[in-house]
Protein backbone atom coordinates (compact mmCIF):
# COMPACT_ATOMS: atom_id res chain seq x y z
CA UNK A 1 0.00 0.00 0.00
CA UNK A 2 1.35 3.43 -0.96
CA UNK A 3 2.13 6.11 1.60
CA UNK A 4 -0.65 8.32 0.18
CA UNK A 5 -3.27 5.61 0.62
CA UNK A 6 -2.06 4.93 4.16
CA UNK A 7 -2.23 8.63 4.99
CA UNK A 8 -5.73 8.87 3.51
CA UNK A 9 -6.83 5.86 5.53
CA UNK A 10 -5.40 7.43 8.66
CA UNK A 11 -7.49 10.55 8.09
CA UNK A 12 -10.66 8.58 7.30
CA UNK A 13 -10.30 6.29 10.33
CA UNK A 14 -9.61 9.27 12.59
CA UNK A 15 -12.76 10.99 11.35
CA UNK A 16 -14.86 7.87 11.77
CA UNK A 17 -13.56 7.06 15.24
CA UNK A 18 -14.12 10.61 16.48
CA UNK A 19 -17.65 10.80 15.11
CA UNK A 20 -18.54 7.37 16.51
CA UNK A 21 -17.10 8.30 19.92
CA UNK A 22 -18.93 11.63 20.03
CA UNK A 23 -22.28 10.28 18.88
CA UNK A 24 -21.95 6.91 20.62
CA UNK A 25 -20.15 7.46 23.91
CA UNK A 26 -21.11 11.08 24.57
CA UNK A 27 -24.56 10.73 23.04
CA UNK A 28 -25.41 7.71 25.15
CA UNK A 29 -23.91 9.24 28.30
CA UNK A 30 -26.03 12.37 27.84
CA UNK A 31 -29.34 11.00 26.60
CA UNK A 32 -29.45 7.60 28.33
CA UNK A 33 -27.44 7.97 31.53
CA UNK A 34 -27.85 11.75 32.01
CA UNK A 35 -24.35 12.13 33.41
CA UNK A 36 -23.14 15.33 35.05
CA UNK A 37 -21.50 18.14 33.00
CA UNK A 38 -18.05 17.35 34.42
CA UNK A 39 -18.36 13.70 33.35
CA UNK A 40 -19.44 14.85 29.89
CA UNK A 41 -16.40 17.09 29.72
CA UNK A 42 -14.06 14.19 30.54
CA UNK A 43 -15.79 12.04 27.92
CA UNK A 44 -15.36 14.83 25.38
CA UNK A 45 -11.68 14.91 26.26
CA UNK A 46 -11.49 11.18 25.60
CA UNK A 47 -12.99 11.71 22.14
CA UNK A 48 -10.29 14.26 21.36
CA UNK A 49 -7.70 11.49 21.62
CA UNK A 50 -8.99 9.73 18.49
CA UNK A 51 -6.10 11.00 16.26
CA UNK A 52 -3.59 9.48 18.69
CA UNK A 53 -5.60 6.28 19.15
CA UNK A 54 -5.69 5.71 15.39
CA UNK A 55 -2.01 6.63 15.10
CA UNK A 56 -1.11 3.95 17.66
CA UNK A 57 -3.43 1.38 16.02
CA UNK A 58 -1.85 1.94 12.60
CA UNK A 59 1.62 2.80 13.83
CA UNK A 60 3.53 -0.15 12.32
CA UNK A 61 2.09 0.61 8.88
CA UNK A 62 2.31 4.38 9.10
CA UNK A 63 5.80 4.53 10.62
CA UNK A 64 7.61 1.32 9.60
CA UNK A 65 11.05 0.75 11.01
CA UNK A 66 10.73 2.90 14.12
CA UNK A 67 9.18 2.43 17.54
CA UNK A 68 6.68 4.65 19.30
CA UNK A 69 9.47 5.74 21.65
CA UNK A 70 11.67 6.75 18.70
CA UNK A 71 8.77 8.61 17.10
CA UNK A 72 8.22 10.73 20.22
CA UNK A 73 11.93 11.20 20.77
CA UNK A 74 12.21 12.77 17.33
CA UNK A 75 8.92 14.68 17.68
CA UNK A 76 10.20 16.43 20.80
CA UNK A 77 13.85 16.63 19.74
CA UNK A 78 13.97 20.29 18.74
CA UNK A 79 15.27 22.88 21.15
CA UNK A 80 12.79 24.88 23.19
CA UNK A 81 13.24 28.61 22.70
CA UNK A 82 11.89 30.70 25.56
CA UNK A 83 11.18 33.67 23.32
CA UNK A 84 8.99 31.49 21.09
CA UNK A 85 7.15 30.05 24.10
CA UNK A 86 6.44 33.64 25.18
CA UNK A 87 5.52 34.77 21.66
CA UNK A 88 2.82 32.10 21.31
CA UNK A 89 0.47 33.40 24.05
CA UNK A 90 1.08 36.96 22.89
CA UNK A 91 -0.08 35.98 19.39
CA UNK A 92 -2.81 33.48 20.28
CA UNK A 93 -4.28 34.99 23.43
CA UNK A 94 -3.63 38.47 22.06
CA UNK A 95 -5.59 37.58 18.92
CA UNK A 96 -8.55 36.54 21.04
CA UNK A 97 -8.40 39.72 23.12
CA UNK A 98 -8.14 41.92 20.01
CA UNK A 99 -11.12 40.10 18.48
CA UNK A 100 -13.25 40.74 21.57
CA UNK A 101 -12.11 44.37 21.70
CA UNK A 102 -13.09 44.95 18.06
CA UNK A 103 -16.45 43.27 18.67
CA UNK A 104 -17.06 45.43 21.73
CA UNK A 105 -16.51 48.53 19.56
CA UNK A 106 -18.78 47.26 16.78
CA UNK A 107 -21.61 46.28 19.12
CA UNK A 108 -20.99 49.16 21.54
CA UNK A 109 -20.89 46.87 24.54
CA UNK A 110 -18.52 46.71 27.48
CA UNK A 111 -15.37 44.68 26.80
CA UNK A 112 -15.95 42.74 30.04
CA UNK A 113 -19.42 41.62 28.92
CA UNK A 114 -17.89 39.19 26.43
CA UNK A 115 -16.06 37.18 29.07
CA UNK A 116 -17.24 34.61 31.62
CA UNK A 117 -15.48 32.94 34.52
CA UNK A 118 -16.06 29.46 33.13
CA UNK A 119 -17.81 26.47 34.66
CA UNK A 120 -14.87 25.09 36.64
CA UNK A 121 -12.07 26.26 38.91
CA UNK A 122 -8.96 27.63 37.23
CA UNK A 123 -6.72 24.58 38.03
CA UNK A 124 -9.38 22.19 36.70
CA UNK A 125 -9.94 24.33 33.62
CA UNK A 126 -6.19 24.24 32.88
CA UNK A 127 -6.10 20.46 33.35
CA UNK A 128 -9.17 19.86 31.18
CA UNK A 129 -7.84 22.15 28.45
CA UNK A 130 -4.44 20.45 28.44
CA UNK A 131 -5.76 16.88 28.40
CA UNK A 132 -8.13 17.42 25.48
CA UNK A 133 -7.01 18.57 22.02
CA UNK A 134 -3.50 19.81 22.88
CA UNK A 135 -2.25 16.44 24.09
CA UNK A 136 -4.90 14.23 22.49
CA UNK A 137 -4.75 15.45 18.90
CA UNK A 138 -1.28 16.80 18.20
CA UNK A 139 0.57 13.47 17.98
CA UNK A 140 -1.58 12.67 14.98
CA UNK A 141 -2.15 16.01 13.29
CA UNK A 142 1.18 17.76 13.75
CA UNK A 143 3.34 14.82 14.83
CA UNK A 144 2.46 12.49 11.95
CA UNK A 145 0.23 14.07 9.30
CA UNK A 146 2.10 17.39 9.06
CA UNK A 147 5.31 15.59 8.11
CA UNK A 148 3.58 13.39 5.53
CA UNK A 149 1.89 16.34 3.84
CA UNK A 150 5.11 18.38 3.78
CA UNK A 151 6.84 15.51 1.99
CA UNK A 152 4.29 15.73 -0.83
CA UNK A 153 3.37 19.42 -1.03
CA UNK A 154 5.03 22.77 -0.55
CA UNK A 155 4.88 24.29 2.92
CA UNK A 156 1.88 26.57 2.36
CA UNK A 157 -0.32 24.00 0.61
CA UNK A 158 0.57 21.33 3.18
CA UNK A 159 -0.41 23.71 5.98
CA UNK A 160 -3.71 24.65 4.34
CA UNK A 161 -4.59 21.02 3.62
CA UNK A 162 -3.82 20.05 7.21
CA UNK A 163 -5.84 22.98 8.54
CA UNK A 164 -8.87 22.02 6.47
CA UNK A 165 -8.57 18.34 7.45
CA UNK A 166 -8.30 19.33 11.11
CA UNK A 167 -11.25 21.71 10.84
CA UNK A 168 -13.69 19.31 9.17
CA UNK A 169 -12.79 16.59 11.67
CA UNK A 170 -14.84 18.77 14.05
CA UNK A 171 -17.91 18.64 11.77
CA UNK A 172 -20.02 16.60 14.15
CA UNK A 173 -19.38 19.11 16.95
CA UNK A 174 -20.62 21.99 14.80
CA UNK A 175 -24.08 20.45 14.79
CA UNK A 176 -24.33 18.84 18.24
CA UNK A 177 -22.35 21.35 20.32
CA UNK A 178 -23.62 24.71 19.03
CA UNK A 179 -26.96 26.51 18.86
CA UNK A 180 -26.36 28.22 15.52
CA UNK A 181 -28.69 27.59 12.57
CA UNK A 182 -29.12 28.92 9.04
CA UNK A 183 -26.87 31.82 8.08
CA UNK A 184 -25.26 31.89 11.52
CA UNK A 185 -24.26 28.23 11.16
CA UNK A 186 -22.64 29.04 7.80
CA UNK A 187 -20.61 31.84 9.40
CA UNK A 188 -19.68 29.52 12.27
CA UNK A 189 -18.47 26.75 9.95
CA UNK A 190 -16.48 29.09 7.71
CA UNK A 191 -14.85 30.79 10.70
CA UNK A 192 -13.90 27.41 12.18
CA UNK A 193 -12.20 26.38 8.94
CA UNK A 194 -10.42 29.73 8.60
CA UNK A 195 -9.26 29.95 12.23
CA UNK A 196 -8.05 26.34 12.40
CA UNK A 197 -6.18 26.74 9.12
CA UNK A 198 -4.60 29.95 10.45
CA UNK A 199 -3.59 28.19 13.67
CA UNK A 200 -2.10 25.36 11.62
CA UNK A 201 0.02 27.80 9.63
CA UNK A 202 1.25 29.37 12.87
CA UNK A 203 2.09 25.95 14.33
CA UNK A 204 3.79 24.75 11.17
CA UNK A 205 5.87 27.91 10.77
CA UNK A 206 7.24 27.45 14.28
CA UNK A 207 7.69 23.68 14.03
CA UNK A 208 9.35 23.79 10.63
CA UNK A 209 12.18 25.81 12.15
CA UNK A 210 12.34 24.43 15.69
CA UNK A 211 10.93 20.91 15.08
CA UNK A 212 9.38 20.23 18.48
CA UNK A 213 5.79 19.03 18.92
CA UNK A 214 5.59 20.93 22.20
CA UNK A 215 5.06 24.13 20.24
CA UNK A 216 1.90 22.74 18.60
CA UNK A 217 0.64 21.56 21.98
CA UNK A 218 1.34 25.03 23.42
CA UNK A 219 -0.44 26.89 20.59
CA UNK A 220 -3.42 24.53 20.82
CA UNK A 221 -3.59 24.90 24.61
CA UNK A 222 -3.37 28.71 24.56
CA UNK A 223 -6.23 28.89 22.08
CA UNK A 224 -8.51 26.35 23.78
CA UNK A 225 -7.90 27.70 27.27
CA UNK A 226 -8.67 31.30 26.31
CA UNK A 227 -11.64 30.33 24.14
CA UNK A 228 -13.25 28.70 27.18
CA UNK A 229 -13.76 32.13 28.76
CA UNK A 230 -15.41 33.77 25.75
CA UNK A 231 -19.12 34.57 25.92
CA UNK A 232 -19.97 36.15 22.55
CA UNK A 233 -22.37 35.91 19.62
CA UNK A 234 -21.78 34.71 16.08
CA UNK A 235 -20.07 37.94 15.01
CA UNK A 236 -17.19 37.18 17.33
CA UNK A 237 -16.31 34.25 15.07
CA UNK A 238 -16.37 36.44 11.98
CA UNK A 239 -14.08 39.01 13.59
CA UNK A 240 -11.79 36.34 15.01
CA UNK A 241 -11.38 34.81 11.53
CA UNK A 242 -10.04 38.06 10.14
CA UNK A 243 -7.74 38.64 13.13
CA UNK A 244 -6.20 35.17 12.98
CA UNK A 245 -5.71 35.31 9.21
CA UNK A 246 -3.67 38.48 9.76
CA UNK A 247 -1.64 36.84 12.55
CA UNK A 248 -1.00 33.73 10.45
CA UNK A 249 -0.04 35.94 7.51
CA UNK A 250 2.54 37.74 9.64
CA UNK A 251 4.05 34.43 10.79
CA UNK A 252 4.15 33.11 7.22
CA UNK A 253 5.69 36.28 5.76
CA UNK A 254 8.36 36.35 8.46
CA UNK A 255 9.19 32.71 7.73
CA UNK A 256 9.59 33.49 4.02
CA UNK A 257 12.20 36.11 4.93
CA UNK A 258 14.12 33.61 7.08
CA UNK A 259 16.61 31.79 4.84
CA UNK A 260 17.16 29.09 7.47
CA UNK A 261 13.81 27.59 6.42
CA UNK A 262 15.28 26.54 3.12
CA UNK A 263 17.75 24.30 4.93
CA UNK A 264 15.16 22.27 6.84
CA UNK A 265 14.30 18.81 5.65
CA UNK A 266 11.29 16.88 6.92
CA UNK A 267 12.39 13.30 7.59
Amino acid sequence: MTKLKLTSRYVIYTYLLFWVMVLGICGMASMVFHVSPIVMRWLSNLCAWSPTIVLFAMFKKLMPGITVKEFYKKAFSGKIRIHIMLLVPIAIVGGMIVSVFILSLIERKAFSSFWSMGAYSLPLTILLSLLSGPTGEESGWRGYLRCELEKKYDFFRASVYLGVIWAFWHTVLWFVDSDFVGGEMLIYVISNVVVMTALTIIMNVIMRKYDNLLYAVWVHFCFNFTYGFINADIWFYAVMSIVYVIIAGVFFCLSKRDKSYEKINII
